[in-house]
Order: structure tokens, then sequence, then C-alpha cells
């Protein structure tokens, strides 16, 4: 009988692809993201990198399903992480983002969330190549 935290983590997996599956879906298909008025047409620039990161956290999610291996646990974070961040630079520089006059403090706002993703996905990666090495070398971490 699998222990508790195993189905716990396994059933969070399952939990991001669905999540991953319907913000797939509802970018691309239906409704779009057409439809939120404070995205212009510069979105179709980003808009490869963010389904490349959603599809990646599918992929490794279900990986993660089946193998708890921590070094490919590890490995596929660091994948997810990199194109997550590949997405978020490319925000930066693209901003397909328009507030309009009367919302003249969000472009500073969303420009604040993404610099906070931004380092915030550095760290993560970090984490993830010392949890790399450190399971690649036979150091576990600790049990919870």
């Amino acid at each position: 009988m699998p222990d508790r935290t195993t189905t716990t983590t396994r059933s969070g997996n399952v939990g991001s692809v669905v999540v991953n599956a319907l913000l797939l879906y509802g970018i691309n298909i239906w409704p779009g993201w057409q439809v939120l008025p404070f995205l212009t047409s510069d979105m179709t620039r980003v808009l490869d990198l963010i389904n490349a990161s959603l599809i990646a956290g599918i992929v490794v999610n279900l990986v993660f399903v089946v193998i708890r291996a921590r070094a490919l646990m590890a490995l596929g974070n660091l994948v997810v992480l990199g194109i997550g961040l590949a997405a978020l630079l490319r925000l930066w520089e693209v901003f397909p983002f328009d507030f309009g006059t009367s919302w003249s403090g969000w472009p500073l706002v969303v420009r604040v969330f993404l610099a906070l993703g931004i380092v915030g996905s550095i760290i993560g990666a970090v984490v993830e190549i010392i949890n790399l090495f450190r399971s690649l070398a036979g150091f576990e971490p600790r049990a919870r």
C-alpha cells in the first residue's frame, strides 16, 4: 500500500496536469486569449512559449505520476522551469499588455509580478540543480 505522501504527491501531479490542460484549452480554443481586453495582438509573439511551458508541465507531471525517481523529478522540474522562464522573459520583452489610460498603474504591477516570477524561476532552477546533483551523488533528502 502506498504511503499517504506518495498518494498526495501523485494526486497533486494529476491536478497540475488538469490545470495545465484547462489553461491550454482556455488560452487557445475557448474562450481564447483574445477575449481579454488588456492583451494586444503581440500576444501571438509570446503564445508559443506559453503553450510550450504548459505542455511541458503536462508531460512532466504525467511522468511523475508513474515514475518517482528523484533525479528524474529534478530534471523534469528544470525543464519546466526553463521553458517557463523563457516565457516570462519573452513576456517582459514583448509586454503584450495595454491597460489604457484608466489603468495607469497596472503596467508597473505587471512588471513587478513578471520580475518576481523570473526571480522565483531562477531560484527554483538553482534548487533543482542542487537536488539533481544530490540525487546523482546518492544523497537523498530527509523524510518529511
